[in-house]
């Protein structure tokens, strides 16, 4: 069994088998990680594709302190924010309407039970540029909103005000992916 500190050795003798060998160990979560900030499948594999050639090429720079798997994740994702930067002219705006946004909420357990991962990541997927970058760095990452705010060259409101948007519109997908009706949720 290859363990992960030979394979880092082998990748900075510049073996082939080694950059195979790390690429396979985290292929999958790093995946994960691309498709939260991604539109789409292509462009998550262009983002995978692009991060772990910054990995190889920062390699020797990792000094084999704290979670490597960690370090991989963070190139992953100043990689996505950095891809959202370039993309950013392309984006529209996009805002919620107050019409729009439900007011009861679902809880956590109503979601776990009833709606998979991959369903999850389809409503992600669904939020504007901007809301997703915001809801995947402080949600799933654990960012501050002012770490975040530096990351997206945006203020601290503008942060706190897309997740908060962000949770809202997630909010209201689930509720229709549940197949739940406002007046059911109160009848009891």
């Amino acid at each position: 069994m290859t363990t992960e500190k030979n394979i880092i050795k082998s990748c900075l003798n510049g073996e082939a088998q080694g950059h195979k060998a790390l690429f396979e160990m985290f292929y999958g979560k790093m995946m994960l990680v691309c498709l939260r900030y991604a539109s789409d499948k292509d462009e998550a594999k262009d983002l995978l594709q692009e991060g772990f050639m910054k990995v190889f090429k920062n390699l020797p720079s990792y000094k084999q302190e704290g979670s490597f798997e960690g370090w991989i994740r963070r190139i992953m994702v100043h990689n996505a924010i950095n891809a959202y930067h370039q993309n950013k002219k392309f984006y529209q705006n996009f805002s919620l309407d107050d019409n729009d946004l439900p007011d009861f909420e679902v809880t956590s357990e109503d979601v776990l039970d009833k709606i998979s991962y991959d369903e999850l990541l389809n409503l992600v997927q669904t939020l504007s540029p901007a809301y997703k970058a915001v809801f995947n760095l402080y949600a799933i990452e654990g960012y501050s909103h002012k770490e975040i705010a530096e990351l997206l060259l945006i203020s601290e409101g503008t942060s706190k005000s897309n997740l908060a948007k962000a949770r809202l519109k997630l909010q209201k997908q689930v509720i229709a992916l549940l197949g739940v009706e406002i007046e059911n949720r109160y009848a009891s």
